[in-house]
This record gives C-alpha cells, structure tokens and sequence, in this order.
C-alpha cells in the first residue's frame, strides 16, 4: 500500500496541471471593470461550438429557455421573455457579455430574472445540494462568450 501511495505522489508531481485549472478565476475572485470583465476567466479562448452546446443545454445555460437563437433553430422551445441572442455580437463587446453571463444582475439589472451563470450571488431558498455552486464552470462561461460573439446581424 505504501509502494502505491508513493507512486500516486510521484506519478501526480510529474503530470502538469492544465492551464485552464491552474489560471482559473474563483467566482468570488471575479473583477468588474463597471459592469465588463476584462480578463479571461481561465486564460484560455473559448471554444464557440462548445459554448453553442452550452447555451442550448437545458441542464446547463439553458438559453433558451428565455431566448431565441436563430442559428440554433433546430432546437426547440426558443423563449420570447428575453431579447433575442442575434445581432448580439454588434451590441456587446465580448468583455461585456462575459459580464453579462457571468452574473445579470451586476451588469445589466439588480432586478434581471436572467441568472449569474458564474455567481455565488444566487439569491435566496438556494436548494441546500447547490449553495456554493455555479451554474457554468469559467471555461463553460469562456465558450458561451465566445459562441456569442459570432451571432452577429447579417445586414
């Protein structure tokens, strides 16, 4: 059992810690340039088909639940309670919207139904399995950014 516990150490002093990990920004450690966040989350681009995914997840950004998305029409149950996502690379830069997703309710409006997907600010009778939680992991918030800095208007 020793012999396998210092393999474990060594074994794990020598695989490298990804950079995502290793450069990543705790929730609570997110800074607001105003309502914009200037830096990556994690240090690494987003991945735009990942943040697609993301944005259409139902278990995850869930998106669509409140917005529409023409690229991703194929999906169902586009909601109407929120402005829709096209165009919205024309309106944002991408260092807002990444204050946008990360937590609405700093960037947009104190009363924004649209959730802080990267926030401990959740609000109040958080289920007890979730306090402490965030919606999206920083890397998951990098791809929906960067998913949404391509819909921009075709005109």
């Amino acid at each position: 059992m020793k012999l396998v516990a210092a393999y474990l150490v060594v074994f794990s002093a020598l695989v490298p810690v990804p950079m995502a990990l290793a450069g990543e920004i705790a929730p609570a450690d997110v800074k607001y340039d105003g309502t914009t966040i200037t830096t990556s989350l994690t240090g690494v681009p987003g991945n735009p088909e990942d943040g697609a995914k993301v944005l259409a997840d139902r278990g995850l950004g869930n998106c669509l639940a409140c917005h529409v998305v023409t690229p991703l029409a194929k999906e169902q149950f586009h909601g109407d309670v929120a402005p829709a996502l096209d165009g919205v690379a024309d309106r944002w830069s991408p260092e807002e919207l990444r204050g946008i997703v990360v937590n609405a309710k700093h960037s947009l409006n104190p009363d924004s139904v649209m959730p802080g997907f990267y926030s401990l600010e959740v609000g109040v009778n958080v289920r007890k399995d979730l306090v402490g939680k965030t919606i999206l992991t920083a890397q998951q918030v990098e791809d929906v950014v960067a998913y949404l800095v391509t819909l921009k208007d075709a005109n």
